[in-house]
């Protein structure tokens, strides 16, 4: 997320990958590897290829962006749609959470939302002379959370417990939360009037961000036809469920990584500690993050190991807005993107590992 004296253009982050890196797409064949039929990979793509397939029925002409949502899904993460007004954030993550036959809820962060309005809150009744607790709408499979900027810090501090130990307190009382458990939120980095800047706490949270960034010509042209007359999103049917997807996750969870690639995943990592033109590197959450996306993109591809291709292919999204430039880099116009793209090309690729294991495009 950038700050409020460094507004993002539109599409800025909308290269979440290596140059080179073919996008997912919902109709293709799986890549080279152990056959998918093996270990649920047959149903992986599958399911993924009818959820890509039906969120650009609304978000026409991004598979990108939808790759980097499916990956952050099969993750176990959080996902964070920054971009201008207008270009589809909501209409992403409601198509999503459509496309799951799952309890979804929205919150719509405005700067009077309390934290109980989020968790729930203990309410005292008078039959019983007890207090029974009410639960709020982050308790669902996928959370949608819109302009979450919106909301006061004493209010985005409600969803830190809930986004990293899937669990609400509330009165001294722990509550689990379902399983699969996603937040998707939204928010706009141009208009900063009456917004509050996500702390680094919560941004680390959120596995992935994207920006959509605006269509080109022919995408946009076909939404118009399209989309004119009625609203996609009235369509959209489920095409799986949370029981299922808990089954993809746990088959992602099974994906081979070599030791060889797991060094070179904490490698990345600690070498944007030592950029001169970062104030705070990433943690190691984002390590944590950056294996599991990996895995995931490594399913989405057909295999069930990781190459360092699929590492490339996660980078931007999981680590550049985790980073705080330095003043001197705003200046000079570099942007996270760019940091973690020079990582990329300077910490040395594993020549070891799987055979089919891949080098640095």
């Amino acid at each position: 997320m950038t700050s409020r004296t460094q507004p993002a253009s539109p599409g800025q982050y909308a290269g979440e990958q290596a140059p080179g890196q073919a996008p997912y797409q919902p109709g293709a064949t799986p890549g080279p590897g152990v056959p998918i039929s093996h270990n649920g990979h047959g149903e992986l793509h599958e399911t993924m290829r009818r959820i890509a397939g039906n969120v650009e029925r609304v978000l026409v002409g991004k598979p990108e962006v939808v790759r980097v949502a499916l990956v952050t899904l099969l993750a176990e993460g959080h996902l964070l749609v920054e971009d201008v007004p207008g270009v589809g954030k909501t209409s992403l993550a409601k198509a999503l959470a459509r496309s799951i036959d799952c309890t979804v809820s929205r919150i719509q962060f405005t700067p009077d939302l309390l934290p109980s309005d989020v968790t729930g809150v203990s309410i005292y009744n008078r039959q019983t002379g007890d207090f029974e607790f009410r639960p709020g709408p982050v308790f669902a499979n996928i959370v949608v959370g819109d302009e979450i900027n919106r909301a006061s810090p004493k209010t985005q501090s409600a969803l830190l417990e809930c986004m990293e130990e899937k669990q609400v307190t509330v009165d001294t009382t722990t509550y689990r939360l379902e399983d699969p458990f996603m937040v998707i939120a939204t928010q706009n980095p141009i208009e900063m009037e009456g917004t509050y800047a996500l702390p680094e706490a919560q941004r680390d949270r959120f596995t992935a961000r994207v920006s959509i960034g605006y269509p080109d010509h022919q995408a946009e042209l076909a939404m118009v036809d399209e989309h004119s007359g009625h609203d996609p999103l009235a369509d959209l049917q489920p095409v799986s469920d949370a029981a299922t997807l808990e089954r993809l996750i746990r088959t992602v969870r099974a994906v081979h990584m070599a030791p060889e690639v797991r060094k070179y995943a904490v490698d990345l990592v600690a070498a944007t500690r030592q950029v001169p033109e970062i104030r705070l590197g990433a943690s190691p959450r984002a390590t944590l993050q950056l294996v599991r996306a990996a895995r995931a993109q490594a399913a989405l591809s057909g295999r069930d190991f990781v190459v360092p291709d699929d590492l490339h292919a996660v980078a931007v999204p999981v680590l550049a807005h985790r980073l705080v430039l330095t003043t001197e880099a705003h200046a000079a116009r570099r942007s996270a993107t760019d940091v973690v793209r020079a990582v990329l090309h300077r910490v040395p690729v594993p020549q070891g590992g799987h055979p089919q294991t891949s080098g640095r495009r």
